[in-house]
């Protein structure tokens, strides 16, 4: 993200940027709401500024001490009486402060008819480092396809395409203890830190639901939940279907999960054998409506209708990959597209690790302390999305432009591609020194012979 800077911004700049960002967005209240108030000495609001700012300062606060550029009127140990803080809901927190600006800012910038998605995933909180960290676990890391020290960050973030916000998020343990190194500290089953400690070791696909529950409880809304083949398992769609969400999901091709089809139960790869496929160029394979799940009276659960898409795996020429759609009136091409937006998450993950310093900046091995930590990093991701959204989008700016301006688009494929041929085109005359007729001649007989869908695209951009 080029709005990160690599040299050290100015204060003055950067101080105004957050004051204006914690003040729109009421951040002082949602910090009073989920139970961080001032104790003694120093107010929440200061000390919360000032490790909001950190990251921009290029420095941490130990460097800042022993370097004498600390000159703040708290000590460091306001600063981990903060973080330390049991009693503080911060899962609770960047929820309302995503609902601020989701439902205040993002919302009033997007068309109605723009597909708002939640995006659920989980990634590597790694702590190699230590051994004495609270619920620390072995945990598999699906990049390097082995086990390291740490936690799953399952996250729920929003996005309609063009920002990602992220909502709220659990560090995950394992629920095994002989995969723990350390165990949880007692407290209160009823308290804050006690349900925050027991959700950290239930299952992943019970935390999802958890977090989507808090998400509505917030007053925010999305027309689907994404997410991948690790959590779309039929109850986990059923689930979400009872909350009131359509799910668009990739599915595992496994001999266990059987789907209702002409009459029989059968697995992914039995209906994908039965069905006839689509040649040629086609965007997927083959799309087939099915029953997802089983009659459970207890839990509430009935069947419900999916579309099942099959799509070419361009890693593997010879595999192929499922795509699921709990909204059927969507077509092939909708659904294919609408699942493309999960990949905002991924550029989220990879963000707040390599600039944000999730995980590196917090040495704490408390767990209360590594989820302020998370919580801290989610709302420095919230500062840059609203500042690369004001930046772009030209509405941002006021009800002035609000009317004449043309909403973000979804994909800029079209201008990318114009610009690669826009350069194909200059650099052939300048090194064969072909004429414009000729290059004329040569572009629409090479324009003729590419997809319709290509040419619709290209075009437009050439006759301009």
């Amino acid at each position: 993200m080029t709005i990160i800077p690599q040299d050290i911004l100015d204060e003055q700049a950067v101080n105004s940027t957050v004051s204006n960002f914690l003040s729109t967005f009421k951040v002082g209240s949602a910090l009073r709401k989920s139970g961080a108030y001032k104790e003694k000495g120093i107010g929440v609001m200061t000390l919360f500024n000032y490790l909001l700012c950190l990251i921009f300062s290029g420095r941490s606060m130990y460097m800042d001490m022993l370097t004498g550029s600390f000159k703040e009127s708290f000590s460091k140990n306001s600063v981990y009486r903060l973080l330390n803080n049991s009693k503080i809901h911060w899962k609770k927190f960047t929820t309302l402060i995503s609902a601020q600006i989701i439902n205040a800012f993002m919302k009033p910038l997007t068309d109605d008819k723009r597909n708002d998605v939640f995006i659920i995933d989980d990634s590597l909180f790694e702590k190699n480092r230590s051994k004495k960290t609270e619920l620390l676990s072995n945990v598999f890391d699906h990049c390097s396809m082995t086990y390291k020290r740490g936690f799953r960050l399952l996250t729920l973030g929003w996005s309609d395409g063009n920002s990602f916000i992220p909502v709220n998020s659990c560090l995950l343990a394992s629920s095994k203890t002989d995969n723990r190194y350390c165990d949880a500290q007692k407290f209160d089953k009823r308290s804050i830190a006690g349900k925050r400690r027991k959700q950290a070791q239930c299952k992943a696909t019970d935390v999802m639901l958890d977090l989507l529950d808090s998400a509505k409880a917030a007053g925010l809304s999305a027309k689907y939940v994404l997410f991948d083949s690790w959590f779309s398992s039929p109850i986990a769609i059923q689930k979400i279907k009872n909350r009131g969400f359509d799910t668009i999901a990739m599915v595992k091709k496994s001999s266990k999960i059987t789907y209702a089809f002409e009459g029989e139960r059968l697995n992914i790869k039995q209906i994908y054998s039965r069905c006839k496929k689509r040649r040629g160029r086609s965007k997927y394979l083959l799309s087939v409506t099915v029953m997802v799940g089983k009659e459970d009276p207890k839990e509430g659960l009935v069947s419900i209708p999916a579309k099942l898409v099959c799509v070419r795996n361009k890693s593997k020429k010879k595999d192929w990959l499922v795509l699921i759609s709990t909204d059927t009136r969507l077509t092939e091409e909708e659904i294919i597209q609408i699942y493309g937006k999960r990949w905002d998450i991924e550029v989220f993950f990879k963000v707040c690790k390599s600039y944000l310093k999730l995980s590196k900046e917090c040495r704490s091995i408390s767990y209360d302390a590594l989820t302020a930590h998370t919580a801290i990093v989610f709302v420095r991701y919230m500062l840059l999305s609203v500042e690369k959204r004001t930046n772009e989008d030209d509405r941002s700016i006021g009800e002035l432009f609000y009317r004449i301006t043309d909403e973000l688009a979804d994909l800029t494929f079209s201008a990318s591609f114009s610009i690669i041929m826009q350069a194909l085109m200059d650099t052939m005359i300048e090194m064969f020194h072909i004429s414009e007729d000729e290059m004329k001649k040569f572009m629409e007989n090479f324009i003729g012979k590419l997809p319709k869908y290509l040419q619709s695209a290209l075009i437009p951009s050439i006759s301009a």
